[in-house]
């Protein structure tokens, strides 16, 4: 009862608008419209694409109209789930939108390269095939989404005067990634290794392969202990959603850093704890299972934390 009670309390003000997050969305939504218009003729299936952004409108006009019937906790945090939810069918999105460049992962993997003499990705899981290695490595790869819903979730049940707030940080640090992902067509070694061949990757030779993307999505067999429970996990979420997309920088270890500051904002040692357990080896397990670079890597804690600060300093000047 003492849930339901908490759940169904009435908003003392409800918000009469979209959601800060909800903004967001629209925005990116609009933006990669404009995008697709100006390249339909390019684009292989751009009537899908309009589609899809139509029905997220609906869906999000639908739940706000609920909301404004019912103005309490649940339909508010139905809003939210709802934008969460969706970042899943945004992610494929962003491959639909930057095949059309030329792939710029010899950039990324020549730097690679010319850092450390070799490709960590190709060597890391051949070194470390052990089967505890291999599916704690996939473990904290595949602990990204459930990390957001502790972290959302947390601040719903324990800190909800600072909800919105998480989940405007977390939704903007997203689609803030998928606009670099758009920009920046790179797929990660897992991908590229493929298509340039694996014989001059060794090598360190890296070809520009242009725009192979274009018109394949094939990737690597995953590396690893292929028995295991999270790899036969892992497997299963690619062959669901995995593009040759979004490389560049790590959105996993980006987000994942995002969450971990938001947990210390939380001043919840536990929550801390948590994050923290899942984001230390899901950096490794990137390189490890071949889908980033340490560039990228590297690059997705840059961002993380310039985002966190930045998205925190832009919410505190809208209040002010």
């Amino acid at each position: 009862m003492a849930l339901i009670k908490y759940l169904f309390a009435p908003d003392r003000k409800p918000i009469r608008g979209l959601l800060a997050a909800e903004w967001v969305v629209m925005a990116y939504l609009l933006l990669t419209l404009l995008l697709i218009f100006f390249t339909w003729t390019r684009l292989p299936q751009p009537e899908p694409m309009v589609w899809g952004r139509l029905r997220i409108v609906v869906t999000t006009a639908a739940l706000w109209a609920v909301y404004r019937l019912l103005p309490c906790r649940f339909t508010l945090l139905c809003r939210v789930t709802l934008q969460l939810a969706l970042l899943s069918w945004w992610y494929p999105d962003t491959f639909d939108l930057n095949r059309i460049y030329p792939n710029l992962d010899h950039v990324v993997a020549a730097a690679e390269q010319s850092l450390f003499g070799c490709q960590p990705a190709l060597l890391f899981a051949e070194r470390l095939p052990l089967p505890v290695v291999s599916e704690l490595m996939y473990l904290a790869y595949s602990s990204y989404f459930f990390l957001l819903a502790a972290v959302v979730l947390y601040y719903f049940v324990w800190r909800y005067d600072e909800f919105l707030r998480t989940a405007f940080v977390v939704v903007a640090s997203f689609f803030l990634f998928y606009i670099v992902f758009v920009a920046f067509p790179v797929t990660g070694p897992q991908f590229y290794y493929l298509a340039a061949g694996l014989d001059n990757v060794a090598q360190g030779v890296f070809p520009d392969v242009g725009n192979y993307f274009l018109t394949h999505d094939e990737m690597m067999t995953m590396p690893g202990y292929d028995g295991g429970f999270f790899y036969q996990f892992m497997v299963s979420a690619h062959a669901a959603g995995e593009r040759p997309t979004a490389a560049f920088p790590s959105s996993h270890v980006g987000v994942t850093l995002v969450l971990l500051l938001l947990a210390v904002r939380a001043r919840s040692r536990r929550l801390v704890a948590f994050v923290t357990v899942f984001f230390v080896p899901m950096c490794f397990a990137t390189v490890y299972i071949r889908a980033h670079y340490v560039v990228d890597v590297a690059a997705g804690l840059i961002a993380g934390t310039v985002l966190y600060f930045a998205l925190q300093s832009f919410w505190r000047l809208r209040k002010s």
